[in-house]
């Protein structure tokens, strides 16, 4: 297991921020020389606490200006309908994320759409027809005041 020093928390918070920063200018920020950062950042990388970098997409620049967040409760609390609900959900691209939550409900969705006539489209025709849904509720998104997902 890697060890998560000041250093190494450092260095994954400027990663976190700008995950295209140069080894040159990561290392000046975190006060290492860059064979000593760039060490650490490969350590980091190679025990799985770095899993990869992804480009950081402006939903609206791509026509998905509506952002919902949906939960979802199953009439059957076996593995195979959570298997079968998970199954479908992989399939639909307007979901960007489903989680598997504890409480009240089986699951957290976030769903990207293009307007509300989209995403009620979602709602109706392929999440509403799912034999395992027993109950949705949506919450939308008006605005994201801090949002660090990458």
């Amino acid at each position: 297991m890697t060890k998560i020093d000041a250093i190494n928390a450092h260095i994954l918070r400027v990663l976190s921020e700008d995950g295209r920063v140069s080894n040159i200018d990561l290392a000046e920020r975190v006060g290492l020389s860059p064979s000593a950062c760039l060490r650490r950042v490969q350590e980091l990388e190679r025990s799985g606490v770095i899993t990869g970098y992804r480009a950081v997409v402006n939903p609206l620049k791509i026509g998905r200006g509506f952002t919902a967040y949906i939960t979802v409760g199953l009439n059957d609390h076996t593995k195979a309908s959570q298997e079968a609900f998970e199954r479908a959900i992989s399939r639909s691209p307007e979901v960007r994320e489903c989680h598997n939550i504890t409480g009240s409900v089986e699951y957290l969705l976030r769903v990207e759409a293009e307007d509300l006539a989209a995403y009620k489209v979602f709602h109706t025709e392929i999440l509403g027809t799912l034999p395992q849904v027993h109950a949705i509720t949506s919450y939308v998104v008006m605005g994201s005041p801090k949002d660090e997902r990458a």
